[in-house]
């Protein structure tokens, strides 16, 4: 195939000055050449994800966003609250590149037989670095797509289908047969409901909006409760009498929503109590969570009693804790649902230098339901 690869190729790096200065922008550098076990992705597809966005924009204050250079080499600009820089020390004065996956084509291999077999097929791809033209990466982080699949098919692959594949079994592993999660109408969140739907799992999603709840519903999702109900909790606790549901995965993080399924949790459990103990129900309750979309303090109010834990859950850490023989059978399952249990929808494609724009920034800046872009680096600078 053609090995037309420019010298040079555009990625988006994030800067936090020390001053407080957020600067995220286009840079040219070199495109590198593979090792005996890489492959030279032409990056066609890479997702914006919530869990992009903390490296992308760090703890900028984005009312104070500004764009300046040109359309084809934006610069955004934003201020960072000084009691936030403590936490950004840690990446102070560093160009980081950013975009945790995507897909391409490979327009060039090492010279390993594995490298080699990817040579001109569309691959998805995982390791950082994705928001560029090109990347170069081992063959090990790559996935293969079915001949009938594109770029965009395959972009979101890996973080949102893998970390809903891991949140059942996380439950299976741990001894659960039910599962609680938040912002369950997210793009994450719908396939965890084909998941359950598909594997015979009770669900019990939590939402924000009626109009959220009815996406659900309208998909299968027989268990959904809204926050915004004013009969929320007598709500969660009915659905979690009825499904058995003792672990949670909340995307939420802070606020008081954690320690309230708890509670409903020990309240449902407690429904079928055969005798009282003052150290609650021995059944244990765990919540994992594992965004922060409120970053307000986790509150919790022990209602619960003792047989309970509350803590962090992240997909690379679970993956290798699983080791690679579990790892790559949740993989293979991904690659053979694509386009049905892990179909991803977008509300926008845009090109690197589009993904800088005010307009845009605010789109997905908002993490909500339906607000997912897409970038295609190989589009037009502008477009």
């Amino acid at each position: 195939m053609s090995t037309n690869v420019p010298s040079k190729a555009l990625q988006l790096r994030s800067l936090v000055r020390s001053n407080g200065e957020l600067e995220v922008a286009l840079h040219s550098v070199p495109v590198p050449e593979p090792a005996a076990d890489e492959v030279l992705l032409q990056v066609q597809a890479t997702p914006i994800n919530p869990s992009d966005l903390g490296l992308l924009f760090g703890a900028a204050d984005l009312a104070t966003l500004k764009v300046s250079g040109t359309a084809t080499q934006p610069v955004v600009t934003a201020r960072i609250p000084e009691r936030f820089m403590k936490a950004m020390a840690g990446r102070a004065d560093q160009a980081m590149p950013v975009g945790n996956e995507g897909a391409g084509l490979v327009v060039r291999a090492g010279s390993s037989p594995a490298a080699q077999a990817l040579l001109g097929k569309t691959v998805a791809g995982i390791g950082g670095e994705m928001y560029a033209q090109y990347r170069c990466l081992k063959v090990a982080q790559c996935l293969p797509l079915p001949a009938d699949a594109s770029a965009a098919d395959g972009a979101s692959c890996f973080v949102n289908p893998l970390t809903a594949l891991g949140m059942a079994e996380t439950m299976k592993r741990e001894g659960h047969s039910a599962l609680v999660h938040t912002a369950a109408a997210s793009n994450l969140g719908q396939m965890l409901n084909r998941i359950c739907l598909k594997d015979g799992i009770s669900l019990v999603n939590i939402v924000r909006k009626p109009e959220q709840a009815q996406i659900l519903r309208d998909a299968g999702a027989k268990f959904v409760c809204s926050t915004a109900s004013e009969n929320f909790l007598a709500e969660l606790t009915d659905a979690l009498a009825e499904t058995g549901a003792t672990i949670a995965f909340d995307a939420i993080g802070g606020g008081r929503l954690a320690g309230q399924i708890l509670g409903c949790m020990e309240a449902a459990l407690n429904r079928k109590a055969t005798e009282y103990s003052r150290y609650g129900s021995p059944v244990h309750k765990q919540v994992y969570l594992y965004g922060m979309l409120d970053t307000s303090p986790t509150e919790v109010v022990r209602n619960f009693g003792m047989a309970w834990g509350m803590g962090g859950w992240l997909l690379f850490p679970f993956l290798q804790k699983i080791g690679p023989a579990g790892a790559q059978a949740l993989r293979d399952r991904v690659a053979a649902e694509l386009k049905t249990t892990f179909a991803s929808h977008y509300a926008r494609t845009v090109s690197l230098a589009g993904a800088l724009q005010p307009e845009m920034i605010a789109l997905y800046a908002q993490r909500s339901t339906g607000a997912k872009v897409l970038i295609d680096p190989s589009r037009d600078a502008a477009a």
